[in-house]
């Protein structure tokens, strides 16, 4: 044991990224037979909020993920639009070869903004690449989605893009983290959070089952490492380092995008989203139609700040209390899982698990009826 906590010590790194992890997963493996985008979202901002767009100027209306200080909600992280259509990234740290200086960089959220005000297919999405200014001022795996059924990566520089499309992954899942498989070898990050997120993925894919909380139950709240083999939230430990897990400090929300089949109706796209601590987070639905976003997701508090959010965090900062030295690498992971059941990642579980099994019996009775127009 020691040995292995000095071996994940000297792991320890700091380096100013945004690590997130991503999936894009074909109807061919999942329950409803419906395809699913999952991001989940890394940044240094803490605090985030959702918030609907209204459609304007030929535009289309759309919901997205933002930070709480973007007060005109202008750089969306993730998000839908009303023709089903989604989008989201990932950061790249292995594909820019030119010189475009670091402070014009990082603007894959003005990009998404766009995407999302425009774009209906996945073809679009490359149209708009295409078209796009140069440089592009980004460096990612943007992932996206439409409502016939398409979905790609495309693994974007400033001046190129390559597309990988889902029906091409032989075992109908594709993951990126924070390099892209096209780009230069073992440069970049995620390595190691790109094998957990396929390893817990694989019985599932397996069984052909996976459904939303597949991602936000499962996959953002696990705390297994893949290359230590261990699952640490099962060895009745009290603190951890917090270290190339799924889950991290920085991850401050949980997103999964549920796009209707080809032949149903665009409006019925959910996104199911957690907003702060991944782990301690709860879930909730939200729609592109103007009363599908609770306000509870809204930036409605001073500073822009979400209800639900602000009540995540909170929590987060106990699963994090140690402010001295390196103390915030290190987790209490005994607060999200305990022999007695009563962590936040165990009572959110059973908490969500119950608000899926609500939110999936009012969108049955709601195809019912549309299907019966």
């Amino acid at each position: 044991m020691r040995t292995l906590f000095t071996i994940m010590i000297a792991a320890l790194c700091c380096i100013g990224m945004k690590p997130c992890t991503s999936a894009i997963v074909s109807g061919k493996i999942t329950k409803s037979g419906r395809v699913m985008m999952w991001k989940h979202r890394d940044t240094g901002k803490e605090d985030g909020k959702v918030e609907r767009i209204e459609a304007r100027n030929g535009r289309m209306a759309y919901v997205a993920v933002y930070d709480a200080i973007d007060r005109k909600n202008r750089e969306a992280w993730a998000g839908m639009n009303t023709a089903g259509f989604a989008v989201m990234n990932t950061a790249s740290y292995n594909l820019k070869n030119d010189k475009v200086k670091d402070k014009d960089m990082d603007k894959e959220g003005l990009l998404m903004t766009v995407a999302l005000g425009t774009c209906r297919t996945v073809d679009d999405f490359e149209r708009l690449l295409k078209t796009y200014h140069r440089p592009m001022c980004v460096e990612a795996n943007f992932g996206v989605v439409d409502a016939q059924g398409n979905a790609a990566y495309f693994e974007t520089n400033n001046y190129s893009y390559t597309r990988i499309n889902l029906s091409e992954a032989e075992n109908g899942a594709l993951v990126r983290t924070n390099y892209s498989h096209t780009g230069r070898v073992d440069e970049g990050y995620g390595y190691i959070r790109e094998a957990n997120a396929n390893c817990l993925l694989a019985p599932h894919i397996a069984a052909r089952d996976i459904v939303p909380a597949t991602f936000t139950e499962e996959l953002s709240r696990s705390f297994y490492h893949s290359l230590i083999d261990r699952d640490f939230s099962q060895m009745g430990l009290q603190w951890i380092v917090d270290q190339d897990f799924i889950p991290r400090r920085s991850s401050v929300a949980t997103i999964v995008f549920e796009i209707p089949a080809p032949g149903e109706d665009p409006s019925l796209a959910t996104m199911w989203i957690g907003l702060g601590y991944p782990p301690c987070s709860e879930i909730r639905a939200v729609w592109c139609t103007p009363d599908g976003l609770p306000d509870e997701l809204r930036g409605t508090l001073p500073n822009g700040h979400s209800s639900l959010c602000d009540r995540t965090v909170e929590m987060k900062h106990k699963v994090f209390p140690i402010q001295r030295g390196n103390g915030q690498s290190y987790l209490n992971i005994s607060l999200l899982y305990n022999e007695q059941g009563t962590g936040y990642c165990q009572i959110m579980k059973q908490k969500n698990l119950l608000y899926y099994q609500t939110v999936y019996e009012e969108l049955d009775r709601r195809r019912k009826a549309l299907v019966n127009k």
